[in-house]
């Protein structure tokens, strides 16, 4: 696979973000935007895409800890499926993953608590990740 892709890690408030490297190796962190109002997430996250030459998108599932798709993950889908007619949209199981960033982030010394955009781009990079390893 080469090319970039775009890692989203999408929540109630936030989305953040991340894209891969030109080789699809290596996951970076890039923004995290407010999901509200949502087309202006959308035409943000479609810009992005479009102006990286990006042909997939995989969103984070919350799927719940017994493996099924609840009202969250319900939602992720949902807002992910606004990029079917462009990108191919994969999703990735994205159980624990916020508890896997913030104990990066508390590992790393950075202080997480009051800046939870820090959370979902770390989730976002973990998400994004996850996928390019298993390619």
């Amino acid at each position: 696979m080469t090319g970039k892709v775009i890692g989203l890690d999408i929540g109630k408030k936030r989305i953040g973000i991340s894209m891969s490297d030109i080789m699809g190796m290596i996951a970076h962190p890039v923004e995290t935007i407010a999901r509200e109002p949502e087309k202006t997430a959308v035409e943000k996250i479609t810009k992005l895409a479009k102006d990286n030459n990006v042909k997939i998108i995989v969103a984070g599932l919350p799927k719940n800890m017994n493996g099924t798709i609840g009202e969250q993950a319900q939602d992720c889908i949902e807002f992910a499926n606004k990029f079917k007619n462009e990108y191919e949209v994969i999703f990735e199981d994205e159980r624990l993953t916020s508890r896997q960033a913030e104990n990066i982030l508390v590992q790393t010394g950075r202080k997480y608590t009051k800046n939870k955009q820090l959370v979902d781009l770390k989730s976002a990079c973990i998400i994004l990740q996850q996928y390019l390893d298993r390619k």
